[in-house]
């Protein structure tokens, strides 16, 4: 049950994350900058800390009680995890949308599952998955076997996007997953470049968690002694977003801002020409629902744990749900059989990889 429970949360915040951008879509009149920014102050700033106060007592001491080093080490995560995220940009406009989403999230889901193992490694730490513990055990060699499977469905899937641009192409332009117009410029090396460095970095969040986890086993020890025998603590890793996010909301505000400046697009905020109101709370909307997929991946790790199994299923479940999206919104409108046969079979494999890793997890239990 706890691994059926973690694959719940998992799915449901896989969902947030795949349809936060849907809000995005009814605003109005403004840049991107604008309601990114907009957006990311309910995410990265109001949000998590509200969600730390309302399931953690005390989580504020519990930050000023920690170690410095932590966090800082924590933050520097976060602020690595942030310009992942910008530099994906770059990725889809030098690879394409496709091809260089396909690298990027293969790469992300990758590193952010077997570099924390390979980390307790060399440094163990107490109930912590080493990546030899993976290699060397059936419940681990099945896990791995699932992250495969969802590394070769991003192929296929990336694959059916390649096909998706050339036939559309002169129909519509390109679109990246949120729905924003992409100008391509193919340069194979310099795409690879900055997909490699992106997939790498965006993968920084997971390290992050690794790196906040002292704060989350301190709200867990206090929890569990107020609750005798009910397992682990369910919102345990709230405290720990909190530091993670001021790192990215860092990054993207300085980046927003820029934009901004350059764009001459500070006027969007009160721009009386445009819906403001309705602009702010489909803005927010976004936000929230972005910060949801956290909040549920915190409970699905602590059913799960941290290790390779939980940031699989995150990025598997995010990357299902995109694309189910895609097919409901009909972005897929136009193509033809064998390529709808193609996301198709891309889709079902990663919903296989899914099963795997559950699978794995319940030999471990």
């Amino acid at each position: 049950m706890q691994v059926i429970f973690g694959i719940i949360y998992h799915f449901i915040g896989g969902f947030a994350s795949g349809s936060f951008y849907i809000p995005f879509k009814k605003v109005k009149g403004w840049a991107w900058e604008s309601y990114w920014i907009i957006g990311g102050l309910f995410s990265w700033l109001i949000v998590p800390p509200l969600a730390a106060y309302l399931t953690i007592p005390g989580f504020a001491e519990i930050i000023r009680q920690t170690d410095s080093d932590t966090i800082g080490v924590t933050y520097l995560f976060g602020l690595l995890w942030g310009i992942g995220g910008l530099t994906y940009g770059l990725g889809v406009r030098y690879l394409g949308v496709a091809l260089g989403s396909s690298i990027i999230l293969g790469l992300c889901m990758v590193f952010g599952a077997i570099i924390p193992s390979v980390y307790y490694d060399l440094f163990p730490g107490a109930g912590k998955d080493t990546f030899t513990m993976l290699v060397s055990s059936g419940w681990g060699l099945t896990v791995m076997a699932g992250l495969a499977l969802c590394v070769i469905g991003i192929i296929v899937s990336g694959k059916a996007g390649v096909m998706k641009e050339k036939q559309l192409s002169s129909i519509a332009p390109a679109t990246d997953p949120h729905g924003l117009e992409v100008k391509t410029e193919y340069k194979f090396g310099l795409g690879m470049f900055v997909s490699i460095i992106s997939g790498i970095l965006s993968a920084c969040f997971n390290f992050g968690l690794e790196a906040g986890k002292p704060m989350a086993n301190v709200a867990n020890e206090v929890w569990k002694a107020a609750n005798p025998g009910e397992g682990e603590f369910l919102f345990q890793n709230n405290v720990s977003y909190v530091v993670i996010l001021w790192g990215g909301l860092t990054v993207n505000f300085i980046w927003c801002m820029i934009l901004n400046a350059k764009n001459k697009t500070f006027h969007d905020y009160t721009n009386k020409k445009t819906p403001l109101l309705s602009n702010y709370v489909f803005s927010a909307l976004a936000g929230i629902t972005w910060f949801l997929q956290f909040f549920f991946y915190g409970m699905g790790e602590s059913k799960l744990g941290n290790g390779a199994s939980s940031w699989i299923l995150h990025m598997a479940f995010i990357i299902l749900i995109a694309n189910m999206w895609g097919l409901i919104l009909k972005e897929w409108k136009g193509v033809n059989r064998t390529t709808i046969r193609t996301i198709i079979a891309g889709i079902v494999l990663i919903i296989i990889s899914v099963l795997v890793v559950g699978y794995g997890n319940s030999m471990k239990e």
